[in-house]
């Protein structure tokens, strides 16, 4: 009996080729991933700054910087824009301190638990306020007469260690025994955050009045 051709597509050798490649080009596609996600990821240096070579996620030293946040149209959203030195808590901190302060700020957002209430780069609750660029949030000049400090960054740690003292909102912040050194700490967190180029997250948050320009 003559035997009638067999569709390719009914082929049990033809699939499992196909498999096979499939699966080959995707292990390499994954590989090829993971090692640009990793360059992309990984964090700048302080001479990077002084170069001004962005980052995605800058140095350290970040925090002896002014940041704004604007539009980009080649993108649609906002950007982190590192501008020229300014004091943080009226000094310019070193790679090594810079470096220590960060550290301090991320063990005490840790231990602190604020992701039981806030959202840190897209992790934890929104029951308060997305903290990602929280920084750059132009509600903090309100409390520098608050306050009576000078600086955002003063005005914020003071807030962070006395927050019952300034009642802003019906869903207050607990006092959560913060110390004024975990204080500096976390609001060099804050800064560093802001500064992470998180391809426009949270969405619209530049569209807050002054946000943009980081005023």
């Amino acid at each position: 009996m003559e035997e009638r051709p067999t569709s390719v597509w009914a082929s049990g050798r033809f699939w499992q080729r196909s498999a096979g490649w499939v699966t080959g080009f995707a292990a390499i596609l994954l590989i090829w991933l993971t090692f640009d996600t990793g360059a992309q990821i990984s964090m700048g240096s302080d001479e990077d700054l002084k170069n001004g070579i962005t980052k995605r996620v800058p140095a350290p030293t970040v925090i002896n910087y002014n940041i704004k946040y604007e539009m980009s149209e080649k993108r649609g959203h906002e950007v982190p824009v590192i501008g020229e030195k300014e004091p943080f808590f009226g000094k310019e901190w070193s790679e090594e301190e810079a470096a220590g302060l960060l550290r301090l700020g991320k063990l005490t957002s840790q231990a602190k638990n604020c992701m039981n209430c806030h959202t840190l780069l897209g992790n934890g609750a929104y029951y308060a306020p997305d903290l990602t660029k929280a920084w750059l949030d132009p509600a903090w000049e309100n409390y520098l007469g608050m306050t009576g400090k000078s600086t955002r960054e003063e005005a914020i740690a003071e807030f962070l260690q006395f927050p019952s003292k300034y009642p802003t909102h019906e869903r207050m912040m607990p006092n959560l025994g913060i110390t004024a050194d975990e204080a500096i700490g976390l609001v060099a967190f804050l800064k560093h955050m802001s500064s992470i180029d998180t391809n426009g997250f949270p969405r619209n948050f530049g569209k807050i009045e002054g946000a943009i320009h980081g005023r």
